[in-house]
């Protein structure tokens, strides 16, 4: 399928391009061979092969979750700047000033 520079310039007018004489002229080249290569994929026999949402198999690369050794609240909270009143949590300064 053939463009025109017509066409080609409608193309650009959607797509907001400004485009100079020599770049219309590739553009209505390479756009029409784009659409020529599509029109032969149009005609390839698709019958036999069954709709695939991927090419290649899917696995899961996540590692299953195992419950190993952690440390105490009280190890956790040993190098916190900050802490609450009992040495439960971490504490922090506001980032927000009031007022909003």
């Amino acid at each position: 399928m053939s463009l025109t520079r017509v066409q080609v310039l409608h193309i650009a007018e959607l797509a907001k391009l400004k485009l100079n004489d020599a770049e219309v002229d590739r553009m209505t080249q390479q756009l029409s061979a784009i659409l020529d290569h599509a029109a032969r994929l149009q005609e390839l026999n698709t019958d036999a092969i069954p709709p695939t949402a991927s090419v290649v198999p899917l696995h899961n690369v996540m590692r299953d979750d195992v419950i190993a050794p952690s440390f105490t609240r009280a190890e956790a909270l040993a190098n916190a700047p900050d802490q609450d009143e009992r040495g439960e949590f971490f504490r922090v300064r506001a980032i927000l000033k009031g007022g909003q």
